[in-house]
């Protein structure tokens, strides 16, 4: 099994490409009562590690300053030889620096809106956005990947 697990791993090259092609992430943090909690976000990649902002009084943020272990999931794919994925289990490091959260914020918004200048509008909901938010990095400790594409059949079909 261990070749076979192997041949679909990516490779850090692809690892970057698929994170930078993708915009939304699972992000599942550790609750008060120790059970996962779970939430989608939009984020962007600075220097290969997934970034994204969130509300500070949000749930994630709360267990974050309790406990900053997280795992984050980014996948795509609908047919069994198209699922393709990255896991990153690590730490969160939150950003309460109103420009970097700025700053976070604006290149999200762009990203959501496909990388269109949102002008001055944009930028003051941005401002005011910062403000009630807190940025996140995920500083990885363990990455995995796998892509189904590599794979020519199901296992056993030779």
């Amino acid at each position: 099994m261990a070749g076979s697990r192997q041949s679909v791993q990516l490779t850090e090259v692809e690892i970057e490409e698929f994170l930078a092609s993708q915009m939304k992430v699972q992000v599942a943090t550790v609750g008060p009562d120790g059970a996962p909690h779970l939430t989608t976000l939009f984020y962007v990649l600075d220097e290969g590690k997934i970034v994204f902002w969130t509300y500070g009084s949000s749930q994630k943020v709360r267990n974050l300053r309790r406990d900053p272990r997280v795992t984050c999931l980014v996948e795509d794919g609908v047919d069994y030889f198209e699922l393709r994925g990255v896991s990153i289990t690590g730490k969160a490091r939150l950003v309460e620096d109103y420009d970097e959260i700025k700053g976070i914020g604006s290149r999200v918004m762009a990203r959501m809106a496909g990388g269109a200048d949102l002008g001055e509008l944009g930028e003051d909901l941005v401002s005011k956005q910062a403000h009630k938010r807190v940025g996140i990095v995920i500083e990885p400790d363990k990455v995995a990947s796998w892509d189904h594409r590599k794979l020519g059949a199901l296992p056993g079909q030779g």
